[in-house]
C-alpha cells in the first residue's frame, strides 16, 4: 500500500511540472528551475510561471483533491456508488449560490466562496432529504439530484441572461476552466479545502462505519444523524470551493473514487487520501491536454472530464454482476 501511495505522489509532482513546463508556449526546464529559485525577476518565462503556471496548477490540485474527496464521502454517506457532487446536483447548488452573489453587484465578490459553500450544503441537504423522505433507494437519490439540478441549471441561466453586466463568462463558468486562476482567487478556497480534507481524514473510521447501513452503524454505538451532517457539511465545503473560481468541473468525484476503490479497496483510511491525489492528478491532466491539443487554442479542462464521465457513468449505470444488472 506504502508503494502504492509513494507512486501516486510521485505521478502528481510529476503533473505539476508537466502543468508548469507545457502550454500553447512551452518552457525548457533550466529556466523554470531558474524561475522557482527566483532568478531572472524580470523575464517573460518569470511572469508566466509565477502568474499563469504556478496557480494554474496549484487550481487543478485544490479542484482534484476537494472534488475526489468530496465524492468519497458522498457516496458513503448515501451509500450510493453514483453519488457525487455532479450527479447530484451539489455543484449546481453552488453555482447558483455564486450567479446569486455576483447578481448583487462587484462588490460581493469576496463573497463568493461562502456563498458557494452555503448553495452546495444547502443543496445537499434538501437531495438527501428529498431522497430520504420518499425511499431510499439509489436510484431516488440520484433522480431527486439531476430534477434540482436541472432548476438550478436553468436558475443559472436565467439569472445571466436578466443581468448581463456579471463578471463571468457563463460558458466557461457552466462547463468548468481552470483558465485566469491567480493566487488571489484561490486564497480563502485553498484554506477551506485544506481544512475540510484534514477533518475528513481524521473522520475516515465514521466514514467506514456508515457505508455500512444506518443500522448497523446505530448498533456499533455511531451517532448517525450528527455524523452524517458533519460529513455533509465537509463535502460540502471542498465541492462548493471549488466550484468558487473554477466552475462546474464534473465527474471528477465520480470516476477517481471508483478507479481508487479497484486500486485501493473500500477502507476509507486509504481511500480518502488516494482518491485525493489521483483526482488532483486527473484534473492536472485534463487542464495540460486542453491547453496543448488545439494550442494556441485552449479547450477547457471541464470538457475533457465530460468526454471521460458521460461514457464512464453510463458504464457503472449499467454494468453488470453475476449476469445481473446491478441496482442503481
Amino acid at each position: 500500500m506504502r508503494k502504492k501511495i509513494l507512486f501516486l505522489v510521485i505521478l502528481l509532482i510529476l503533473c505539476i511540472l508537466a502543468s508548469i513546463l507545457l502550454g500553447s508556449v512551452p518552457l525548457s526546464p533550466i529556466n523554470v528551475l531558474q524561475c522557482l529559485a527566483g532568478l531572472d525577476r524580470d523575464s517573460t518565462t518569470y511572469i508566466l510561471v509565477n502568474t499563469v503556471r504556478l496557480p494554474r496548477a496549484a487550481g487543478a490540485c485544490l479542484a482534484g483533491m476537494g472534488l475526489a474527496a468530496a465524492g468519497v464521502i458522498l457516496q458513503n454517506v448515501m451509500n450510493n456508488s453514483l453519488a457525487s457532487p455532479n450527479t447530484i446536483g451539489v455543484n449546481s447548488g453552488a453555482g447558483f449560490a455564486v450567479m446569486l452573489t455576483l447578481m448583487s453587484g462587484p462588490g460581493y465578490t469576496s463573497a463568493v466562496p461562502a456563498a458557494a459553500f452555503m448553495g452546495a450544503l444547502i443543496t445537499t441537504l434538501i437531495i438527501f432529504g428529498l431522497a430520504y423522505t420518499a425511499d431510499s433507494s439509489r436510484t431516488t437519490i440520484i433522480l431527486a439530484g439531476i430534477t434540482v439540478s436541472s432548476f438550478l441549471n436553468a436558475g443559472i441561466n436565467t439569472i445571466k441572461l436578466l443581468d448581463t453586466d456579471i463578471t463571468v463568462n457563463l460558458t466557461t463558468f457552466m462547463i468548468g476552466s481552470l483558465s485566469g486562476i491567480t493566487f488571489g482567487h484561490l486564497k480563502f478556497p485553498a484554506a477551506a479545502i485544506v481544512t475540510a480534507l484534514l477533518l475528513s481524514l481524521l473522520l475516515t473510521r465514521p466514514l467506514n462505519i456508515l457505508g455500512l447501513g444506518d443500522d448497523i452503524a446505530r448498533s456499533l454505538g455511531l451517532n448517525v444523524t450528527f455524523v452524517r451532517l458533519i460529513l455533509l457539511t465537509l463535502s460540502s465545503v471542498l465541492s462548493g470551493c471549488v466550484v468558487s473560481y473554477a466552475g462546474l468541473l464534473s465527474f471528477v468525484g465520480l470516476i477517481v473514487p471508483h478507479i481508487c476503490r479497484r486500486l485501493f479497496g473500500n477502507d476509507a483510511r486509504y481511500l480518502l487520501p488516494c482518491s485525493a491525489l489521483l483526482g488532483a492528478c486527473f484534473v492536472l491532466i485534463c487542464d495540460i491536454l486542453g491547453r496543448v491539443l488545439f494550442a494556441p487554442f485552449e479547450l477547457p479542462a471541464g470538457v475533457l472530464m465530460s468526454f471521460v464521465g458521460g461514457p464512464f457513468f453510463l458504464y457503472l449505470l449499467f454494468k453488470k454482476k453475476g449476469g445481473r444488472r446491478v441496482n442503481a
